[in-house]
């Protein structure tokens, strides 16, 4: 019964990993804003967040990478197409970093363009795994319930991005507003729409 139970916490443990993941990955976007805003640089801000993300991935994913080879008596052969398939992870991983950082120069909203990102790369990771290992009996043999979680995903993608609820005035802000006198329109303003 032991065994059992052991074997059982050893198959689950993929899923705690993944959850690990998706509280990084879920604050990510967050973060990435807070630190491009906390810049103070409205020009280069997004470029120095930037590089301090590579600061951190050179920290994180060649420090300690090399910390548990070593540690662990890896051998140092690196066969080339690993080498070459996991260099093309690192450059698409970290143009997906940077183009999140431009979406938010782009006067992108965290929450959307977050939303967008993580609705989207689960749907685009399905198509190119079905692409590569194609499914038995062809495409119109995919489970129904699969069809539906993709498109599910891009719906709730989409509504998230286009219903997300304004944030709440601040009290403080709002008074500052009404206490200040109202600008004359210069006269293109008067007939452009809100």
């Amino acid at each position: 019964m032991n065994e059992l139970n052991t074997s059982h916490s050893q198959s689950q443990g993929w899923l705690f990993f993944a959850l690990i993941t998706v509280g990084c990955w879920g604050l990510y976007g967050a973060f990435l804003h807070s630190g491009q805003t906390g810049m103070q640089d409205p020009v280069h801000g997004r470029y120095k967040a930037f590089l301090c993300v590579g600061i951190a991935y050179f920290l994180t994913a060649v420090l300690a990478p090399l910390a548990v080879l070593l540690f662990k008596g890896a051998s140092w052969t690196f066969a080339p197409s690993g080498v070459l398939w996991s260099l093309l992870a690192g450059i698409v991983g970290a143009a997906g970093a940077f183009s999140v950082l431009l979406a938010f120069g782009a006067k992108g909203s965290p929450a959307v363009v977050m939303s967008i990102v993580f609705a989207g790369a689960p749907v685009l990771n399905a198509l190119y795994s079905l692409a590569l290992h194609p499914p038995a009996g062809g495409w119109l043999k995919l489970p129904l319930p699969f069809v539906l979680g993709i498109v599910l995903a891009a719906v709730g993608g989409c509504m998230v991005s286009l219903y997300k609820p304004a944030p709440a005035k601040q009290p403080g802000a709002a008074a500052a507003q009404t206490a200040q006198p109202a600008q004359p329109l210069s006269r293109g303003q008067a007939g452009q729409p809100l």
